[in-house]
């Protein structure tokens, strides 16, 4: 069974459950959430740059799987990092590393 599918079974559960309460102020939350979305997608300002033929290989192959333009996806990931939700994990570089080794880490 998909993960899909997996996910549309817990969320009748959790309808069958009684767990859903319907919003007050639906209009309103609707209004709320629409502007949200708004500002997080407007685009004002360009940015150019310089990156690797093999990290723009990697990103243009992550959003053909994701199904979105590789630009999006680029955006998407900067947004989710800068609004501090998405998280750099620290890498161990191993005691004997050479020194172009580390540089290719730090990056």
């Amino acid at each position: 069974m998909n993960s899909e599918r997996l996910l549309e079974e817990e969320i009748l559960a959790s309808f069958e459950r009684g767990e859903w309460k319907p919003v007050r102020n639906q209009k309103g939350e609707i209004a709320r959430f629409r502007a949200a979305a708004e500002a997080t997608l407007l685009k004002d300002k360009r940015v150019n740059i310089r990156i690797s033929s093999r990290d723009l290989e990697g990103l243009q192959a992550k959003a053909a799987e994701e199904g979105v333009p590789y630009q999006t996806l680029m955006a998407s990931v900067l947004h989710k990092f800068v609004s501090g939700r998405l998280v750099e994990t620290q890498r161990r570089i191993p005691a004997r590393s050479s020194r172009t080794a580390r540089k290719r880490a730090a990056a």
